[in-house]
């Protein structure tokens, strides 16, 4: 029992933070230390330390020549990222559920982060009773594994993707290495056709077939795939999907802002 005592400290120091930082509001940007314990009733030692960490971390900012603080600027960046996800989520729902009404397969929406890693954001399934269904939303997958990820990568900026070739490519059913050169070879032949293809290359049993979304600026932001038991598709049927899965793209690309020159 005595060693959950720091983690129950841990959580209550988050749950007094989040409260402190719950006072802030259109209605009141600005707050004392005062106001703020009288809000939350907490002692206005204790406010004052956890004010001090916040502005620290630039979630609090003490206003010059004032004991008040306001919210700080990172959190212009957390809010900026979380409203990018949820938009894209958002937008996406319906190019992809038009698109898995007409492959009848699931489809989903992936995004590559900074780790590099793929991470899946959003699906909608098969009205197959035999069907892919991703079980790792958000879970970090290496992007060099499966045509999402390989979208991702084939438009990622040449830094990220000479750090993904000098990682330990291998293989996610074998764990055999894979070739940088092959690699690369590949993703220059992703961006040239718009699209790539995966053959049971991460899954066993699941082949797949991804494009990319971009937004206003032109960048690929996520990947939009079409997924199947491979009973069901291979190489000619997964090309046959890809011209009416690069058109969901562009419809979600020119929600994003997107304009094709």
């Amino acid at each position: 029992m005595a060693e959950d005592v720091p983690a129950r400290q841990s959580v209550q120091a988050i749950d007094r933070a989040v409260a402190i930082m719950s006072v802030f509001s259109r209605a009141r940007p600005v707050a004392g230390v005062s106001e703020i314990a009288e809000q939350t009733s907490l002692s206005r030692s204790t406010v004052h330390r956890i004010l001090v960490s916040l502005a620290n971390h630039g979630l609090v900012t003490q206003l010059p020549r004032s004991t008040d603080y306001c919210l700080g600027p990172r959190l212009l960046g957390l809010a900026e990222t979380a409203r990018a996800r949820l938009s894209l989520e958002l937008l996406a729902g319906p190019a992809m559920t038009a698109l898995r009404d007409h492959t009848g397969e699931t489809v989903a929406l992936h995004i590559l982060d900074a780790t590099p890693a793929r991470r899946t954001i959003a699906q909608v399934e098969s009205v197959h009773a035999l069907r892919r269904t991703y079980t790792d939303i958000g879970s970090p997958r290496p992007p060099h594994q499966g045509a999402p990820g390989k979208v991702l990568l084939a438009f990622a900026d040449e830094e990220l993707q000479e750090q993904v070739l000098r990682g330990d490519l291998r293989s996610a059913i074998t764990l055999a290495r894979i070739d940088p050169a092959e690699l690369r070879d590949e993703l220059a032949t992703i961006r040239a056709s718009g699209h790539a293809l995966s053959l049971e290359e991460r899954v066993p049993g699941v082949v797949g077939l991804a494009v990319p979304v971009r937004d206003h600026t032109g960048a690929v932001v996520a990947a939009l795939s079409v997924s199947a038991p491979a009973l069901r598709a291979g190489v000619a049927e997964l090309e046959a999907l890809a011209p009416r899965a690069m058109l969901a793209a562009d419809e979600l690309s020119l929600q994003l802002g997107h304009r094709r020159t």
